[in-house]
């Protein structure tokens, strides 16, 4: 019998304070799975009610989210005790009416640094561009990029992030900014709502991981190459495949007008459009493919149609803390409308069906480092990053390797047939 996987407990540095109480459930289960099921489910069941209570406004424990680098308490700013407090206590208030979510001040923070930062650096480097300006104007495109995306994937999954006072706002300010991080205008929308999460990585899906070998650099460069160069194409294809004439229309529009856009404004001034648009546009659709392999690479090889075993939960502090909760990407294709500050509390209601399933739940690891872990086949690496849940709980380190390794064998188009047979 192989030895028991050595047990770490989370490093709560800089997790959500949502994501500790989760890591903790999950860590007394490791370290106490011989227990009594009824004193596990009173446990489980005192944590889920303090997870809801963070997010009910009616509650005393609720917080909203203000930034994503500090967590702050709001009953500290009732009775503001110097200039810093009353404008933080103001800038709530206000923020509060703005927000569709109480939850959600931090939408607002986001796209006020957005409008006061990114647009006016891009606008004067087409008035006075210097190289330096450039480069510090796209390091913090990249920087930026993530945490954008992911508010915009709340924004195209709930049809807005801002409350209805703001309705025509909010419907305008991604067409402003949505270029300047590397979007296309509504491609996102499109690609990941009407096609993505209609296919679910299976094999009609444009991102679908199934046809390759997922730890295979050469593989990988096929998958990211085919998305960076041919997305134009095979959007609309899948759309005229699927008869969504329309939507397919409506897309290769977006696609071929952004990509028109951009060729106009690099032939009339160059050096400016390469570092607002051109090398946003590449760098974003890059890592897009990067994440996406990292959320779809490992898939059980004998039930991939099921959300459990063909997508992951990390619990981190850049997926989670920084954009939005991305982490519980299995919780996100359980229910795709349901908001991101709910997904701790979702998956510990759900624990034991996760448990069952055999889902993969990683700590300390973001999609980024997932693949690149994987396509160095380390691993071991991963095993240990991974939180083991039901019967992976006791397997050995070297046990955890391998079970990883099964899941990113390439699906033969005979194995296809038969597990996605609709």
């Amino acid at each position: 019998m192989a030895p028991p996987a050595s047990v770490r407990k989370p490093d709560d540095a800089f997790f959500t304070p949502l994501d500790n109480v989760l890591l903790d459930v999950l860590y007394r289960d490791i370290n106490n799975h011989d227990d009594k099921a009824n004193e596990a489910s009173d446990q489980d069941e005192s944590a889920l009610k303090l997870l809801k209570s963070y997010n009910d406004p009616t509650h005393p424990n609720f917080q909203p989210t203000i930034t994503c680098t500090w967590d702050y308490d709001v009953n500290d700013f009732r009775s503001p005790r110097n200039i810093r407090e009353t404008v933080l206590q103001f800038y709530i208030n206000w923020a509060r009416t703005v927000a569709r979510h109480p939850t959600d001040i931090v939408f607002v923070s986001h796209i006020l640094l957005y409008f006061f930062t990114a647009l006016p650096s891009a606008i004067y480097l087409f008035y006075d561009f210097h190289l330096l300006h450039g480069f510090a104007h796209i390091l913090y495109i990249v920087w930026c990029s993530g945490a954008f995306t992911l508010m915009m994937h709340n924004h195209i999954h709930n049809n807005g992030v801002l409350s209805k006072s703001y309705a025509a706002f909010d419907w305008t300010f991604p067409y402003i900014l949505e270029p300047l991080m590397g979007h296309t205008w509504d491609s996102y929308y499109y690609h990941h709502c009407k096609a993505h999460h209609v296919e679910g990585n299976g094999p009609n899906d444009l991102s679908s991981t199934i046809r390759y070998q997922r730890d295979s650099k050469l593989d990988f460069l096929h998958y990211e190459l085919r998305f960076l160069l041919l997305c134009w194409f095979d959007l609309p294809r899948y759309f005229i495949n699927t008869r969504k004439y329309n939507l397919a229309f409506r897309v290769a529009t977006i696609e071929l007008s952004s990509y028109t856009a951009m060729y106009l404004l690099a032939r009339w001034n160059f050096k400016p459009t390469l570092f607002v648009f051109i090398l946003p546009f590449i760098i974003l659709r890059i890592g897009l493919m990067i994440g996406n392999w990292g959320q779809h690479a490992l898939v059980d090889d004998v039930e991939p149609t099921s959300d459990f075993r063909s997508s992951i939960t990390l619990i981190d502090v850049p997926s989670n803390r920084f954009c939005f909760n991305d982490g519980y990407h299995t919780s996100h294709h359980l229910n795709p409308l349901r908001h991101w500050r709910e997904h701790p509390q979702a998956f510990l209601a759900a624990k034991e069906r996760y448990s069952k399933e055999g889902a993969l739940v990683f700590q300390n690891i973001d999609y980024l480092e997932i693949t690149y872990r994987l396509l160095t086949k380390n691993y071991a690496y991963l095993a240990k990053q991974l939180v083991p849940i039901g019967s992976q709980i006791g397997m050995s380190q070297q046990e955890l390797a391998e079970m990883l390794r099964r899941k990113t064998r390439r699906f033969s188009e005979k194995e296809i047939a038969a597990k996605f047979a609709k």
